[in-house]
């Protein structure tokens, strides 16, 4: 498969860098290169890449502030001569943080977790769309069966509050605990009644039962709490569905 790449970053040099380490990847194409924050939203958003390199620290918008205001959600490699923002950046689920000067051996592991990850994701598109083509009809599931040690414990999904995608495996949070399951949060997704659940963030699903306020963002980002005490932001590529909700 072809991967549509778009390279961010204010220095011609890291760019260029960068375009010759993706030289040796036939799969990843290069369909944009920005200087400038306000521009990679704006290619980004036209194009619809699965795949942003993307610097942090550039003048105008940031790294950071371009994943605020893009619509569509790709899956980002940041790159950066400073290592104070990877704690951030993994929380914005990147797949990787390069730091500058880039190692191509380096380059070489963060673009080859990016092209399984993508492989994957477009598997599970495919496995889901074909599932729902055959089984329209299917009720959503009243219960799944969750691990805990060595037993499978039966959980009803009014109990769950929310759902975290931590990489390849999604955490289930009940009011009591927390569960881990190897299932991605696409498929589990699939499974729940989307009157009661909904997406809110490619990482993030809630349970509209134990949602108890909407705060709206000066930026104009909106952001949920839930019963729990926990909050969550609200993707712009989401919005849309909590939006519905409001009366």
């Amino acid at each position: 498969m072809e991967i549509n790449t778009i390279i961010v970053d204010d220095e011609k040099l890291a760019r260029d860098l960068l375009k010759e380490f993706v030289s040796n990847f036939p799969s990843i194409k290069i369909v944009a290169e920005c200087s400038k924050g306000a521009d990679a939203v704006e290619q980004i958003n036209e194009l619809k890449p699965q795949l942003v390199f993307l610097d942090v620290q550039m003048p105008g918008l940031t790294g950071f502030d371009v994943l605020d205001e893009i619509e569509h959600e790709p899956f980002i490699i940041f790159s950066t001569a400073y290592d104070q923002y990877a704690i951030k950046a993994f929380e914005k689920d990147a797949i990787d943080y390069l730091l500058k000067p880039i190692d191509e051996g380096r380059f070489k592991v963060a673009i080859e977790r990016a092209i399984e990850r993508i492989e994957k994701q477009e598997s599970n598109v495919n496995e889901l769309v074909q599932t729902l083509s055959k089984d329209a009809d299917k009720k959503y599931s009243s219960h799944v069966f969750v691990q805990k040690s060595e037993k499978l414990l039966n959980l009803p999904v009014g109990e769950i509050i929310h759902l975290e995608a931590s990489g390849d495996y999604t955490i289930l949070s009940t009011n009591a605990e927390q569960f881990l399951s190897s299932t991605g949060i696409s498929k589990l997704e699939a499974k729940l009644d989307p009157d009661q659940f909904i997406r809110i963030h490619r990482s993030t699903i809630i349970n509209i039962e134990y949602l108890t306020e909407i705060e709206k963002h000066f930026n104009g980002g909106l952001v949920v709490k839930m019963q729990n005490g926990k909050s969550f932001p609200v993707s712009r590529t989401y919005a849309k569905e909590i939006k519905k909700k409001v009366v």
